[in-house]
């Protein structure tokens, strides 16, 4: 996948997260609307510094910048599965989120691995 794909995989994703948010029943529950800003917190992050990681000045300033979005992407993910076992909204508005969110973190998960070994190879 190419970096542009990648970066606007990351922004429909989180654009995707913003509207189910939207959805969330924040006035009713003051937990879902706890849960509803950590999500668009978590999920905005990946999507406004992936292009800040593409233009990194290092190899290893790249990296860092990936691991920190990873960390972003890991939490969007726990947030979607309480949203999804809280049961605010049926389930097919978010099943296909939870499947996006663990396809970007195994994406990112491989280019942190590869990035590592590169590294320890040099």
């Amino acid at each position: 996948m190419s970096p542009d794909t990648l970066e606007k995989r990351l922004l429909q994703f989180a654009v995707r997260c913003s509207h189910l948010r939207r959805a969330l029943p924040t006035d009713e529950y003051y937990d879902a609307r706890h849960v509803a800003d950590q999500l668009l917190r978590a999920t905005t992050h990946p999507a406004f510094h992936y292009p800040e990681a593409r233009s990194a000045e290092s190899k290893r300033d790249f990296l860092h910048k990936i691991k920190v979005l990873l960390k972003e992407l890991r939490e969007a993910q726990a947030e979607l599965r309480y949203i999804y076992h809280m049961q605010y909204l049926e389930n097919w508005k978010i099943e296909p989120l939870m499947d996006e969110a663990s396809q970007l973190v195994a994406i990112f998960v491989a280019t942190t691995r590869k990035l590592t070994e590169k590294n320890r190879a040099a």
